[in-house]
């Protein structure tokens, strides 16, 4: 299939005016039509066109949530959420850090979170249940019943219910979906979530058990539980679906016009995560714990390490396209020449914001800000445009992105400049005046 933009389109930068004053943009006159707007925090989002997703997950959470604590009691479940929700903070966070480069919205990341921890969890549940009794009932074996079930089953169920969220976020939130970080993020956010719930039935059951047999201290099952699920494997739910994350993120970089492969790709990334899984869980329910110790050093420490390779691995390279793709606009003028140094560079990117605030105020820093996402997001779309992919409305996007840039450029390029000095990333000529005829280096 051809080039739906042009390599000409691709490299070819506007010229902006020298006189100071705002270029036009034909391109994008339709501005109730743009896709670029400043980013709002995620308690100012316009929740309400999202009320049915979130009447659905709430209803799945007050369902999920009642029948773990039919099942562990209103003791075993208190027990149980104080100790599921130690990882969280650590696994979130983790998986935030890695998308500082182009954060994405928070509204998509709570989703993520929420469909892994109630209607994936539901889902999941559910399934396996129906599932173990429809086997002990043919094969007339409770035991081997539980055992296959945890190893076929679950994998296939669990896997299917967290990549659901992953493919709605592929598909309606295809802008913010750019590409393999954004897809592992995903996945992170929602296997935490997933493993969350889980973790609360797992440790409320041990409780109950505890309770049941006076057992307590480093003997007891609750203890056991939260060694092997909290301590050793916090990782793991997070590490099985980032394959199927893997897989979409493959396919959001993929040329348009390639559906097979945008198919392919998911799915083969979905296949490996229930392959991983089931050998987990195969790991426990038929060797014990020589066999788990055996899967968990030889497979799922060095999956591990390979999959935080990878993904710090496209961080760095997500800032090695800035500082490839930018120099072009610096060059057209749009751009100081030490900002694209600065941009791809997260301890400058931090600096120029806070230089920001000292000279200009909070407003200031929050458009310094803007600037970096805006100009982030130039840098991946004209990326984009020179593999293929960016479509055919390559030049009215990327108008309206100059246009955000313009209008931010009097106090972001001063702050950026000082920053890349600072940093050691740039030399800047101490002539350098702003925009209002301010210096920044002068003390």
């Amino acid at each position: 299939m051809s080039n739906p933009v042009s390599p000409d389109q691709s490299e070819a930068v506007p010229v902006p005016h020298r006189d100071g004053e705002e270029p036009s943009f034909p391109g994008v006159a339709d501005r109730s039509q743009w896709r670029y707007r400043p980013r709002r925090a995620f308690w100012r989002s316009r929740l309400l066109r999202a009320v049915v997703i979130v009447a659905v997950l709430l209803l799945c959470a007050l369902v999920i949530l009642a029948m773990v604590r039919e099942q562990t009691g209103t003791e075993g479940f208190l027990v149980g959420l104080g100790l599921a929700v130690l990882p969280v903070p650590l696994l979130t966070a983790a998986f935030r850090w890695l998308d500082r480069v182009d954060p994405g919205p928070w509204k998509n990341l709570l989703f993520a979170f929420a469909w892994g921890a109630f209607a994936a969890a539901l889902v999941a549940i559910l399934a396996n249940s129906f599932a173990i009794r429809w086997i002990a009932t043919a094969t007339a074996d409770p035991l081997s019943a539980d055992t296959l079930g945890a190893t076929a089953v679950a994998p296939v169920v669990e896997e299917s219910a967290k990549a659901a969220a992953i493919l709605l976020l592929f598909l309606f939130r295809r802008k913010d979906f750019g590409g393999l970080v954004n897809g592992v993020v995903f996945a992170g956010f929602t296997a935490t979530g997933f493993a969350f719930t889980e973790n609360i039935l797992y440790l409320g059951n041990a409780f109950g058990e505890d309770q049941e047999f006076g057992s307590s201290g480093l003997g007891s099952v609750t203890v056991a539980t939260f060694f092997a699920r909290i301590v050793m494997s916090p990782f793991a739910h997070p590490l099985f679906t980032a394959l199927t994350g893997i897989g979409f993120g493959l396919a959001a970089l993929a040329p348009r016009g390639r559906r097979l492969r945008k198919v392919l790709l998911p799915l083969a990334g979905l296949l490996l995560a229930m392959g991983l899984h089931a050998a987990w869980n195969g790991s426990v329910a038929f060797g014990g714990a020589l066999a788990f110790l055996t899967v968990y050093g030889a497979l799922m420490v060095p999956a591990f390490g390979l999959l935080t390779w990878l993904a710090v691995w496209s961080r760095q390279r997500e800032l090695r396209t800035i500082s490839g793709e930018l120099p072009a606009y610096a060059a057209a003028g749009w751009l100081a020449p030490a900002e694209p140094l600065a941009l791809s560079s997260m301890q400058a990117r931090q600096v120029a914001r806070s230089f920001a605030a000292r000279t200009y105020g909070q407003p200031a820093a929050r458009a310094v800000g803007e600037y970096e996402s805006f100009a982030t997001t130039l840098a991946f779309l004209r990326n984009r445009a020179r593999r293929g992919t960016a479509g055919p409305d390559f030049a009215a996007r990327e108008q309206e992105l100059l246009h955000h840039l313009w209008q931010r450029r009097a106090v972001a390029s001063p702050a950026l400049t000082y920053a890349a000095r600072a940093t050691g990333r740039a030399w800047a000529p101490p002539q350098y005046l702003d925009y209002d005829g301010y210096n920044p280096y002068r003390s």
